[in-house]
């Protein structure tokens, strides 16, 4: 296995401590499924070293039965399911809001996003021999072992995704145990959310009547108009952030890449948090004409990403190229990051641009 640093050095690095980043673009194209050195990293606080011999997962709260679970245990008392799904950063393509207006967190470009076969257990199995009463309004909070400003990261998800099927408490990724920054030894897949409610390194899961109150889930990762600031946002006023939206990205060529007159071939991903990707429209001038995208899609990975591909004839000169995919809902994006600038940066999901020259 390559060392911590090697695989860092294969990614557009954002942050050191916390450790935030990103592949190239085209590496992230080249493979349906996303090998491990090449997905994203996110990062709030430090990368705890975890001994999986020693390890322990502990479930309580509004539950009849409290466990204590090893990963044997976990293995050994559930199925093993594995879900194919994609994760992304509530903020990836953050630079494109930044080039609007100021926003905080991490420059992503549109590399903070991956697909992988995620194997486990299925947390609603774990959650039903507890004795979960299924229906009810309840709240499944997440702690783990990593800590964020001296205290442990949190999240929380509606009861009705933790029993989803397609929800794990995973162990593996691509067929191989997760690397330490993907969450060795244990972590949460909640596919279709944001990447934030899929905590790393887990420690603890609490079944309780409302919301984590941890900072991450209670005070961050939420929606607010383009009038509110950091000075007047009240977290109580804001939108939670969990499914994802519809976007798109084009991932080859490059910004600024200087092509050859002709045909041109030009590649990326779509992308809905629960809903199918049905068309995927492709513009050489900006978005004044548009043509459709060849789409590639697993069919049997409900919550995995679909990609496109496209042979545009690009006469010589500067040329906008522009993406923007469409939903089984008929829901398209917006044409411009204006539309849903934020000061924080997130959902970042107004037409993909991407400026090249044309010799």
């Amino acid at each position: 296995m390559s060392s911590l640093a090697e695989r860092r050095a294969r990614l557009i690095v954002h942050g050191e401590t916390p450790y935030n980043a990103e592949p190239p673009l085209a590496r992230l194209r080249a493979s349906y499924r996303t090998a491990a050195d090449d997905f994203y990293v996110r990062s709030h606080g430090d990368l705890p070293e975890i001994d999986a011999d020693g390890y322990r997962l502990r479930l309580d709260g509004a539950i009849p039965t409290a466990l204590e679970l090893s990963l044997e245990s976990l293995r050994s008392r559930y199925a093993e399911a594995t879900v194919t799904a994609t994760m992304q950063c509530a903020g990836n393509r953050r630079a494109d809001m930044r080039a609007v207006a100021p926003v905080s967190g991490d420059p992503w470009d549109g590399g903070a996003i991956g697909t992988a076969d995620w194997t486990g257990i299925r947390l609603g199995d774990v959650l039903r021999e507890a004795g979960i009463a299924e229906g009810a309004d309840l709240h499944v909070a997440f702690e783990s072992h990593d800590l964020v400003e001296g205290r442990p990261y949190g999240a929380s998800i509606p009861l009705a995704k933790a029993l989803a099927p397609e929800t794990l408490l995973a162990f593996a990724m691509n067929g191989a145990p997760l690397l330490p920054e993907h969450g060795f030894p244990l972590r949460a897949v909640v596919p279709g959310f944001a990447g934030v409610r899929s905590p790393k390194w887990l420690k603890r899961i609490t079944v309780q009547d409302h919301p984590s109150d941890n900072p991450i889930q209670a005070e961050d990762y939420k929606l607010f108009p383009p009038d509110v600031t950091a000075e007047t946002a009240d977290p109580a006023r804001g939108h939670t952030i969990n499914t994802m939206p519809l976007n798109a990205v084009i991932c080859e060529p490059a910004r600024g890449a200087r092509l050859a007159a002709g045909s041109n071939t030009v590649r990326g991903y779509g992308v809905s948090g629960d809903r199918a990707v049905v068309r995927v429209d492709v513009s050489g001038d900006g978005g004044r004409t548009w043509a459709q995208a060849a789409l590639e899609h697993d069919a049997q990975a409900h919550f995995a990403w679909t990609f496109w591909t496209i042979d545009l004839d690009l006469p010589p000169g500067e040329h906008e190229l522009a993406v923007r995919a469409w939903d089984e809902a008929g829901q398209t994006q917006p044409a411009l990051p204006d539309d849903t600038w934020n000061y924080k940066g997130y959902l970042s999901a107004a037409w993909h641009r991407v400026r090249v020259a044309v010799e």
